[in-house]
């Protein structure tokens, strides 16, 4: 995913109201970025970081410019959008790019199921196989080289996880993907210690048949592109 027009950067002073973020120019003035994370953002938010933004052609916005990626004072690169998230993991499929994801002919987004009214991210249909049902989650947190989601308790998160457990329980493919957006991730784990239930309800849903991958993405300020199969430790 190729960033056009290429991306600004500049110094965060301050996110607040969870949806913006103040920011410096290199050339002194002061922007108020959209921050499209809704998330704790522990570790992606601290002010002094370089932020890199995309600015919008929509003149009706109040806020042109949004908050895409971080790059820590660490040297670190955060993708901050969740959105990037499914457009990373949508691409990677069209292009084959998930070896264990490869073979369907049909590609679905946002589709209904389950019997707690979810969308999945995306199907996966083919005439010789079962569906394959895709849940994609955004990895930003991150304690040394490990990674962990979620960031704080998620309600939405475990009742994603009951969904695809049905899904398993009912013959079809069921797929976990998490979508590590941070530099400096080398392996991947549930966060027992800030989503306990999430943890337990994950580790039995691999036990269910519910395929659990973490993807990471290789990151710039030019173009992001999900690349390399990390570790997973449950």
């Amino acid at each position: 995913m190729k960033f056009s027009p290429a991306l600004q950067h500049a110094t965060l002073i301050q996110r607040y109201k969870r949806f913006l973020a103040d920011v410096i120019t290199p050339d002194g003035e002061q922007l108020t970025l959209h921050c499209p994370n809704t998330g704790a953002m522990t570790g992606c938010a601290t002010p002094g970081d370089r932020v890199w933004y995309s600015t919008s052609e929509n003149t009706k916005r109040k806020y042109p410019h949004t908050w895409e990626m971080t790059e820590t004072q660490q040297g670190a690169f955060i993708c901050v959008n969740t959105l990037r998230a499914n457009q990373l993991v949508k691409e990677a499929l069209i292009n084959d790019g998930l070896p264990e994801l490869v073979g369907y002919s049909t590609l679905k987004s946002e589709v209904k199921y389950g019997d707690e009214s979810s969308r999945i991210d995306f199907m996966l249909q083919a005439e010789d196989r079962p569906e394959c049902y895709i849940e994609v989650k955004s990895v930003t947190l991150a304690e040394q080289e490990k990674g962990y989601f979620p960031d704080a308790v998620t309600l939405r998160g475990q009742k994603h996880l009951r969904e695809l457990m049905s899904v398993a329980a009912a013959g079809k493919r069921a797929v976990l993907l998490f979508a590590v957006l941070h530099s400096a991730i080398e392996r991947f784990s549930p966060a027992r210690h800030i989503d306990p239930k999430y943890a337990q309800l994950l580790n039995e849903a691999q036990k269910q048949g519910v395929e659990v991958f973490a993807y990471k993405a290789e990151l710039s300020a030019d173009n992001m592109t999900l690349r390399s199969s990390l570790p997973i430790v449950l």
